[in-house]
């Protein structure tokens, strides 16, 4: 029988971890500013997590891709069945939830665990989420709707890294809102840049 106390408890400690992990990432968090949130002694967190930080962090994180890649799934199949109307639902579920940082994640939180927990994790990200934008991409060329030279492993990996960017701009600094910036961006990429070499 479950311990639903215990695991109300653990799911608690879930959420505090994955708002602290999400907003100071792996690195500059400490069990203490969980355990500190959560209102429990920093020992207790290994009663719930005994491999400590870096376990916490791993099923955190594994949480955070499955809950977007089911966002992402569910938000491109509302916006409509053409490529423009999935990546419009992909960047308003993007932009609707807490960002993953994927620049971030790379460059910081994955080489400082072990190479297994890293590998792993940066799979779950490739299979749901990027293989999601991937997939309606390829189905994009596929009826012509884009040009078959597309790569459409890197646009999807890039439309994750521009829409994520659009987190980067401080509020003060908007002149426009995350939404209308990543509309403007699926127009840029789906129309291409109409660059003339540098002539005028």
């Amino acid at each position: 029988m479950v311990d639903t106390k215990k695991q109300d408890s653990r799911d608690r400690l879930l959420e505090i971890a994955q708002k602290i992990f999400g907003e100071k990432g792996y690195m500059g968090t400490t069990l203490r500013d969980i355990s500190s949130c959560h209102g429990l002694k920093h020992a207790s967190l290994y009663y719930h997590f005994p491999g400590g930080k870096e376990e916490l962090f791993v099923e955190v994180t594994e949480r955070t891709i499955l809950q977007h890649g089911q966002g992402l799934a569910e938000f491109m199949k509302e916006d409509g069945p053409d490529l423009r109307g999935k990546l419009q639902g992909a960047a308003r579920w993007l932009l609707s939830s807490s960002p993953m940082d994927l620049m971030r994640m790379s460059a910081s939180d994955m080489p400082a665990l072990k190479k297994e927990s890293a590998k792993r994790l940066m799979d779950l990200v490739y299979v749901h989420m990027i293989c999601q934008l991937r997939n309606v991409i390829t189905e994009a060329v596929e009826i012509g709707e884009l040009g078959k030279e597309t790569d459409p492993g890197l646009i999807g990996g890039a439309f994750l890294g521009l829409i994520e960017s659009l987190y980067s701009i401080p509020e003060f600094a908007l002149k426009k809102t995350r939404a209308q910036m990543a509309n403007e961006l699926i127009d840029i990429i789906l129309k291409g840049l109409d660059y003339n070499g540098g002539t005028v």
